[in-house]
């Protein structure tokens, strides 16, 4: 086994706040302490090996690994596509500090779902992905956003149990428009099977949407994106899975996606603690500019957006965690202890990962990113292992 690591005078975010001058020690895939220096370097595991290999940090911030529950891909390749194009999505959003994610599929054929899923199930035993979530095709065709409207259909109970079983336990999440025929039953019957029963791409009124929620609905796909608009008359969705305090809102933090004013309501709403940053990103996250395809669609990236050829529908985005932690402390002034929430805590909580990731406990995976005073990111260890080897002066 590699020799003890103490990362020495970083900004470290604990769950109990952030701690200057901290440190942080790993032992093989594990963390075995997260204390401030001042505390002698112990905590209820122990002192640190004497021969512990020890790297100054100083001038960063230390913060856990981040944790991505809705993402299509990334690196130019999809979770829709072979193993090989998976693993290099899963590698892409890696190098940006995503080391927990879970793997999102678009609408397409059901046999094909099927057939996907099993292949991602395996991955996810294997632990090169968290899970499964299936966004379509139980979804409005009145909110598609970037999904293939002749293959949408309602959300019938049978259809959703086919594929759950076909993640064969590994199924996170499932997206359903609940005002269709049989969306209520749907999410009764993902909350029975321990899926999170999530509402997007919905045209729901207000009360059709408490009513999914009483039914056991957590989750809002991408709060404010491909749902009615908040009216004074009509509040629609957004004002209940706001209000409820069993929902957590994910948003994409890109400023294309959001208004800063919109995630500004989000956290002031929900609270830090009802927040999961999500990349909702496609193939093009970590490539660049060109034509792509998001399931059957054709898609344009230019300038970092991406957009259908035919129609001009956002389609995902070309976001990668990094750059929403970035952007969440630079422009719109989050502490960095609930970016850290939003990025992390949260997000595990969802998928019942808190035992493992999520924050820098004893006993924890050794999953952290390091990022400089500007918030660049500048490592990033998974397990134990550099993924991205430190960038220090």
């Amino acid at each position: 086994m590699a020799p003890s690591l103490v990362l020495a005078g970083a900004r470290v975010v604990l769950p109990t706040g952030v701690v200057d001058d901290g440190r942080v020690v790993v032992e093989g895939t594990k963390i075995t302490q997260a204390t401030a220096a001042d505390t002698g370097g112990t905590t209820a595991a122990g002192a640190a090996p004497e021969d512990a290999e020890v790297l100054d940090v100083g001038g960063h911030w230390l913060v856990p690994g981040f944790v991505d529950i809705h993402n299509h891909g990334g690196g130019g390749a999809s979770f829709s596509g072979t193993v090989d194009d998976v693993l290099k999505a899963v590698r892409a959003h890696r190098l940006h500090g995503t080391t927990t994610l879970v793997a999102s599929t678009v609408t397409d054929e059901m046999d094909l779902l099927v057939t996907q899923a099993g292949l991602l199930s395996e991955l996810a035993e294997q632990g090169d992905i968290a899970g499964i979530h299936f966004e379509g095709p139980f979804i409005s065709p009145c909110r598609k956003g970037a999904h293939s409207e002749e293959l949408l259909r309602d959300p019938d109970p049978a259809e959703v149990r086919k594929l759950i079983d076909a993640g064969r336990g590994k199924a996170r999440m499932v997206t359903l428009a609940t005002e269709l025929p049989g969306g209520v039953d749907s999410v009764r019957l993902l909350a029975e099977h321990g899926v999170i029963a999530a509402i997007g791409h919905t045209d729901a009124t207000y009360e059709q949407t408490v009513a999914a929620i009483d039914a056991g609905a957590t989750v809002a796909t991408h709060l404010f994106n491909a749902m009615p608009t908040l009216g004074h008359r009509s509040p629609g969705p957004i004002a209940a899975l706001l209000e409820d305090e069993r929902v957590t809102v994910e948003l994409i933090n890109d400023g294309v996606h959001l208004h800063p004013a919109a995630l500004e309501l989000a956290f002031h709403h929900a609270g830090a603690s009802r927040v999961a940053f999500i990349t909702d990103a496609m193939d093009a996250a970590g490539r660049g500019d060109g034509r792509y395809l998001l399931g059957p669609l054709e898609v344009e990236v230019s300038d970092g957006v991406a957009r259908l050829v035919e129609g001009g529908s956002i389609a995902g985005s070309t976001l990668t965690l990094d750059r929403a932690f970035k952007r969440a402390v630079t422009v719109d002034g989050l502490p960095v202890q609930d970016v850290v929430a939003a990025l992390c805590a949260n997000p595990a909580r969802l998928l019942g990962l808190s035992d493992r990731v999520g924050s820098l406990e004893p006993g924890k995976d050794a999953d952290l990113v390091l990022l400089d005073a500007d918030f660049d990111l500048k490592g990033v260890m998974r397990q134990g292992e550099w993924v991205v080897a430190p960038q220090l002066p």
